[in-house]
């Protein structure tokens, strides 16, 4: 169902009201994986979507008719739309072709990014008001605006970070990032922690180079054919915010915003927030992946290291947050109630 190579698969797909859609790309909502560009957590994704949080959860179908108008389609076959993407993430081709009776609702436009487009038809378009429905009809859907900061472009930031876990880490000086309690707080936490300038390598809020038509920003393990918010090769539409490491900020003085995101993770581990708020996911070794969010922040982990935290109030700026004495048993407590991936 995605594009590859400039071929699209699963074309002709009708998947409602015996309207021909063009498949370009699939992504899951569930709580455990979704694209964290549409909220903080797994309900707040779907009423973004007109959708109730079921706990199944739901398949999202990205494609265009045979106007050219953009759709997402959205399915309750969770596990069909997981094999298509496994697929196509192995680089096998499949074609997608949900049952009419899976089908829950087609919302115009997409939520998210998508770099290519289906051969034949026009380009990518907003589709025309349903004239039926006397001006009531929901807007269309459309991707954030990766030229501003906000909450949406901070998750995309938490998300490409994840992605490129090894390239953001190799900015951050050890005798920084594990400096003993002394030197900052507690649990070594700090803003800043790169000696390097803010010219070295770069991840936008849309997730960075893209593989083809991408369609999620959740975050964590990955199952299929990414947009805005994934890697690969294929940039995303629209503009892109770069993230910079944060370096000015002394080690003794904890930025304000990381205390105030530190202590709402903790309040985590006493309350369970919303699902899909903390998630965890594999990582090299023994290590688990920590995907979290809040109001006004995100963070990003591995249990055996560091931890990076973005804040609405720092425009793409990563704070670091050293391991410390408390900062690796807040993520295995993390880990312990976070949901996972099937």
């Amino acid at each position: 169902m995605t594009e590859k190579e400039g071929a699209v698969a699963g074309t002709d797909n009708t998947v409602a009201d015996d309207d021909a859609l063009y498949v370009l790309t699939a992504v899951l909502l569930t709580p455990a994986q979704f694209p964290s560009v549409l909220g903080d957590d797994y309900p707040a994704a779907c009423a973004a979507l007109h959708l109730e949080p079921y706990a199944e959860g739901y398949g999202l179908v990205l494609g265009q008719d045979g106007d050219g108008a953009r759709w997402t389609v959205v399915v309750d076959d969770v596990s069909l739309v997981a094999v298509a993407i496994a697929s196509w993430d192995c680089g096998m081709e499949y074609d997608l072709s949900p049952d009419d009776r899976s089908v829950v609702c087609a919302l115009p436009g997409w939520p998210l990014a998508v770099a290519v487009a289906a051969p034949g038809v026009s380009a990518p378009h907003d589709p025309a008001p349903d004239p039926e429905a006397d001006g009531e009809d929901l807007a269309p859907l459309c991707p954030p605006d990766t030229d501003v900061w906000g909450p949406a472009q901070r998750r995309l930031g938490a998300d490409a970070i994840a992605l490129q876990w090894a390239v953001w880490r190799e900015q951050i000086d050890d005798e920084t990032a594990f400096a003993p309690a002394g030197a900052g707080d507690e649990d070594g936490s700090h803003a800043g922690g790169s000696d390097g300038d803010q010219d070295g390598p770069q991840a936008d809020s849309s997730g960075g180079d893209q593989d083809g038509p991408q369609a999620d920003s959740s975050g964590g393990d990955q199952d299929g054919p990414q947009a805005d918010g994934s890697d690969g090769d294929e940039h995303p539409e629209g503009g892109a915010e770069a993230l910079r490491p944060a370096d000015d900020a002394p080690l003794s003085g904890t930025h304000p915003g990381v205390r105030r995101a530190l202590a709402e993770a903790h309040a985590y581990v006493d309350a369970p927030p919303p699902p899909g708020r903390v998630r965890s996911s594999f990582a090299p070794g023994d290590a688990r992946m920590i995907r979290a969010d809040g109001p006004g922040w995100s963070m990003v982990a591995r249990t055996d290291d560091i931890a990076f935290l973005l804040l609405d109030e720092m425009p793409g700026e990563i704070l670091t947050v050293g391991r410390g004495t408390e900062l690796p048993k807040l993520l295995q407590a993390l880990d312990a109630m976070a949901v996972r991936p099937a």
